[in-house]
């Protein structure tokens, strides 16, 4: 019993002498950085904290006594809690960041205030920086000069909030008895460097504005690196790119019916060794978002998988994949060992099985009929098919009928309408006399895009609320009696995210658990439609096909969902452009309509609307 008491506490001393594990070592740096660069934002701004000893057991970067090392304190701390966040995802500008400053305070601390703890807690974390260099490799995130005007904004608001309490933190001496306002007023003049209208006795009138003229040229800094660093592109699809695509989707499209997706020009694409598979994704928040199945033969895969895991790697990104299919499920699991999640079922119509006869069909039925006998007709024809003014006036109305400023939609969606490249598409649309539309006789527009040879694919559907109700129904059993003519013997639908709970939900038997699940997304379809697109896809009697999220740890879960509706539209992904084009003010009558599909996108996993 005692040899085994000592050779447990024999491997714990070889563990601690060890040190830590290499992979925990950017997580355990960046809590430290956090942790010192908030004491020390705290030691810059209260007088009694800064002359502490206690500052000195944490402090990594200088701090010497008097005005000038208040100010550094304060500075220094701003910078590693900035700092902390790129350690901990291992990037390669943060760790030399920090091996240049570490050594440098260290040199400080040990000249001016003779700390030797200061000193060997800096050199300690540089080496342990040093000998876990490989660690941090990550390559830095897609990049705009966007970030400077985010930068200002934060920063400047940061700046303003510390700079107020720092002018509030010497009370007793103020000469008199400033108020908010002048308070307020010290504070701005500081951060510009100019004297303001508060006097301190002593020293303090020093610590202040040192401290202030310090965060405003934190501030200024950062804006100008953030201004006028090299800009890294945003994700476009090169011509080469899409060509190579074309061919896969040619000799494997058929398989995954969002695979003429990945054609959208806003995504990234990386392919496998043989160049047989790709995997599209865009890179949102951090987070690498794929969408569907990979591209190509199914036994190349793997590689493009790899391909994408190593990237992800490289810039630390957090891999994910929204809307794959299950056998896409299934590889992207065993191949990465990543975890996947059931997120809804797309449905899927086989044309050859559909039929508007029967009492299934009743509601559908009546509805078309009723719409066909107010004067309503449609036209069923592929892209290439339409002539140039006939497309020019289908892009202006699906522009005009769009819900929102937005272009919504990222994994089910292409972005295009009558591209030259994209022949194969198919449009449907709804006609109806009307002298006053700007439009002409247009009411509705589907767009499908193709699906192998064989299929097609919805991606978009708008219509003209001045329309009569029921042109989305219209419009998708048009599109379905002409599909034979156009040889497609299936049609992808909406997705329907949670499909199965709400299928289950209402069902003799179910379970509380599940029930109380099934309430509460019918009361969230007040906002996203779950309910309503679930009951909108069943009209069509389709087969459902499960769709999946893939992820690495359920952690990650809310990041990426957050992401993924940033790509969708849902979210803005990044500071306004306040100098971008105005879009033409829509006509007066032809008022938007959010239809059943938009919901599609605000799951996450959407096709546009």
């Amino acid at each position: 019993m005692m040899r085994e008491r000592i050779q447990q506490v024999t491997a714990g001393m070889r563990r601690i002498l060890s040190g830590p594990r290499p992979e925990s070592v950017p997580a355990l740096v960046g809590t430290a950085c956090a942790l010192v660069g908030l004491i020390d934002v705290v030691s810059g701004i209260v007088p009694r904290f800064r002359h502490s000893s206690a500052h000195a057991l944490v402090e990594v970067l200088p701090g010497a006594t008097g005005p000038f090392a208040a100010a550094l304190s304060l500075s220094v701390g701003v910078l590693l809690l900035l700092l902390a966040h790129g350690l901990k995802r291992h990037k390669r500008r943060a760790w030399r960041a920090a091996v240049v400053l570490l050594p440098l305070g260290a040199f400080v601390q040990f000249a001016y205030r003779q700390s030797v703890v200061g000193t060997v807690v800096s050199l300690a974390v540089l080496a342990l920086l040093l000998l876990h260099r490989d660690q941090f490799a990550a390559l830095p995130d897609p990049r705009s000069r966007w970030k400077a005007l985010a930068n200002f904004v934060l920063m400047g608001g940061g700046s303003l909030a510390l700079g107020l309490v720092v002018v509030s933190a010497h009370p007793g001496h103020e000469i008199g008895s400033p108020t908010l306002a002048d308070k307020l007023e010290h504070t701005l003049y500081g951060l510009f460097g100019f004297e303001g209208p508060i006097g301190y006795t002593g020293d303090d009138s020093w610590t202040v504005g040192y401290s202030l003229g310090a965060l405003g040229l934190l501030t200024a800094v950062t804006t100008i690196y953030f201004a006028f660093r090299p800009e890294h592109p945003t994700a476009r699809l090169t011509d080469e790119d899409e060509a190579a695509l074309r061919v896969l989707l040619e000799q494997h499209g058929g398989r995954d019916s969002l695979g003429h997706f990945a054609l959208r020009r806003d995504k990234s694409v990386v392919f496998s060794p043989s160049g047989k598979a790709a995997v599209c994704y865009r890179v949102v928040s951090g987070v690498m978002l794929a969408s569907g199945d990979p591209i190509g033969d199914v036994e190349a895969w793997p590689g493009a998988i790899e391909r994408f895991m190593d990237e992800a790697k490289a810039h630390s990104w957090t891999p994910a994949v929204m809307g794959c299919s299950e056998t896409g499920g299934q590889v992207w699991t065993r191949e990465t060992g990543l975890d996947a999640l059931e997120l809804g079922d797309e449905a899927v119509v086989d044309v050859a099985d559909f039929s508007l006869g029967g009492r299934a069909m009743r509601n559908v039925r009546q509805m078309v009929k009723r719409i066909e006998r107010n004067g309503y007709t449609t036209r069923v024809r592929r892209a290439r098919d339409l002539s140039d003014t006939e497309l020019a006036q289908v892009r202006r109305a699906a522009e005009d009928w769009r819900g929102t400023d937005t272009e919504r939609g990222f994994s089910m969606a292409l972005g295009r309408i009558g591209d030259p490249s994209d022949g194969d598409a198919v449009i449907a649309t709804a006609h109806k006399d009307d002298p006053d539309s700007p439009y002409g006789d247009l009411k509705a527009i589907i767009h499908f895009v193709p699906w192998g040879k064989d299929g097609m694919s919805l991606e978009l559907m708008r219509r003209d609320r001045s329309a009569d109700p029921g042109m989305n129904e219209l419009l998708i059993v048009a599109a379905l009696q002409a599909a034979p003519g156009l040889s497609v013997a299936r049609v992808s639908l909406n997705f329907a995210m949670f499909r199965s709970a709400l299928a289950r939900g209402e069902k003799i038997g179910a379970g509380p658990v599940l029930r109380c699940w099934r309430g509460l997304l019918v009361f969230l379809s007040r906002w996203f439609q779950i309910e309503s697109l679930y009951k909108f896809n069943a009209k069509f009697q389709p087969r459902w096909e499960p769709r999946f999220v893939v992820f690495r740890k359920s952690g990650d879960l809310p990041r990426i969902g957050f992401a993924a509706m940033q790509a969708e539209g849902f979210v803005p992904p990044g500071p306004p452009r306040p100098f971008s084009a105005r879009r033409a003010p829509r006509p007066e009558r032809p008022c938007t309509h959010v239809i059943p599909v938009a919901a599609r996108a605000a799951s996450g996993v959407g096709r546009a609307a």
